[in-house]
């Protein structure tokens, strides 16, 4: 077998994806697991970051939050936490309401 031949090849071959794509680590939409190494993480919390809360600055519950995050990942409290911890989320004191706070790449 070749190297072009060998799947880890192949997986970031022109037209089977980009090897940094956060959507490599979905399944059926879904976030099974985060990934191990750091910069996956990064991108692949800054993208659920977009799809829980597509509107900048807009502020929801904790309870919207977490129903918008359970339809993408068995984690939602994880990912929540992931999201203040990497600073794309902001929360009030009490924790009773998110909004996201930073623009990213994937951001339509």
């Amino acid at each position: 077998m070749t190297a072009e031949q060998t799947p880890r090849a192949q997986a970031a071959a022109p037209g089977e994806g980009l090897a940094g794509d956060p959507r490599r680590f979905l399944r059926s939409g879904r976030l099974e697991s985060m990934p191990r190494r750091w910069r996956d993480k990064v991108a692949v919390t800054r993208y659920m970051a977009v799809q829980a809360l597509p509107t900048l600055l807009e502020p929801v519950t904790e309870r919207e939050l977490t129903e918008r995050l359970r339809e993408l990942t068995h984690d939602p409290a994880g990912l929540r936490r992931a999201m203040v911890d990497h600073g794309l989320v902001q929360r009030t004191r009490d924790g009773a309401e998110y909004w996201r706070t930073e623009r990213t790449e994937y951001d339509g």
